[in-house]
């Protein structure tokens, strides 16, 4: 371990001098990632000069130990280890997670896209329910949420439902929801109360920038057209709708939810190149899902992933087993427990890989 946060402290020395560098400023998209780099390299560096620290203090106390007679001394020095040495094992415990390496898309935005399953207008209504929770919990978190495109079900929720999701560390937190959501419960169209079980799916979609995809705009098909719903006088009025066509992969993304055709094309094309992205993370993950399978994080949208029992007041997540008895919380956006709990899944995966 010692090796390894020798060599993250020259690196990050070796940042600190490319950023001080006269010319260093001439490419922003390297300054950026530069500075980046050193703000996550200088977290570990200042817990690894703390470690150092104790460990000279550890050393300097078995030495007195070893060489001094005086008995004041040596209880100086015995009472010293006794607080030094957990200390010690509290920080190898911190920096060991600290090395464990992060999921570079994990400070990216998202888009969200929520889509109703088996179920009928049963489950149309929980993919409603399903955007309320996470509306509410991105509210919790300080972030912005805003919708791109929607189409509503026939008595209420919606057949599908994209968001875009900004703010800090939104697609760490939101990466592990991807995934079938399986609800059992008796719908309000239910005449005999006898308990149904539905299904929407969830794809969380980390948000490329144009570094991350170019996208040829000789490839993309761009159609308009009037949009429908709500929205105010321009509605129907103007072609303000965007609907595009990625020709190489087929894929087709619509937005119209902005009040201008610029508007929709620019969310389009954000909705668009993520999905572009999603794809070839797909592919890698699929390469290395031959060699190891992640309990927490396949990447496949069809994995099961969780049911919201309302019975029973239930919700289990099935990649780790965890359950709690308190539903309606969890439907108020309170999915701290299920954030922390699959990080924690997530990193003694790692570890044991490690």
């Amino acid at each position: 371990m010692i090796d390894k946060l020798e060599a993250i402290k020259a690196r990050f020395e070796e940042v600190g001098q490319l950023m001080i560098q006269p010319d260093a400023m001439a490419d922003m998209k390297n300054y950026t990632k530069l500075t980046k780099e050193y703000g996550e390299l200088e977290k570990i560096v200042k817990k690894y000069e703390v470690y150092r620290r104790v460990l000279d203090d550890i050393k300097g106390a078995k030495e007195v130990l070893e060489t001094e007679k005086d008995t004041d001394f040596r209880d100086l020095a015995k009472s010293e280890l006794d607080e030094l040495e957990p200390q010690q094992g509290e920080l190898e415990e911190e920096l060991k997670y600290m090395l464990i390496p992060k999921d570079p898309n994990d400070s990216k935005n998202v888009i969200l896209e929520i889509r109703a399953g088996t179920g009928g207008d049963e489950a149309a209504i929980f993919a409603g329910d399903l955007f309320r929770m996470y509306s509410l919990f991105a509210e919790s978190q300080g972030w912005n949420f805003s919708v791109i495109s929607l189409t509503e079900g026939t008595v209420g929720g919606y057949k599908e439902i994209v968001t875009s999701v900004t703010g800090e560390d939104v697609y760490a937190k939101l990466k592990f929801e991807s995934g079938v959501h399986r609800v059992q419960r008796v719908p309000a169209t239910e005449s005999q109360g006898r308990v149904h079980t539905s299904a929407a799916t969830v794809a969380v979609l980390p948000e490329a920038e144009e570094v991350d995809v170019e996208v040829n705009m000789g490839d993309v098909r761009k159609d308009t057209f009037r949009a429908s719903g709500a929205g105010g006088q321009h509605i129907n009025k103007t072609e303000s709708a965007v609907r595009l066509t990625h020709i190489p992969t087929g894929i087709v993304v619509e937005c119209q939810d902005g009040r201008s055709q610029h508007a929709n094309f620019d969310k389009a094309l954000t909705v668009l190149r993520s999905r572009i992205y999603e794809q070839e993370l797909a592919k890698q993950n699929a390469e290395i899902s031959d060699q190891r399978r992640s309990m927490v994080k396949s990447g496949d949208r069809s994995d099961k992933i969780r049911t919201y029992n309302y019975p029973q007041s239930r919700v289990t997540d099935h990649r780790i087993n965890y359950t709690v008895y308190n539903l309606p919380t969890v439907m108020d956006g309170q999915l701290g427990d299920f954030v922390e709990q699959l990080r924690i899944a997530e990193n003694a995966e790692k570890l044991q890989e490690g």
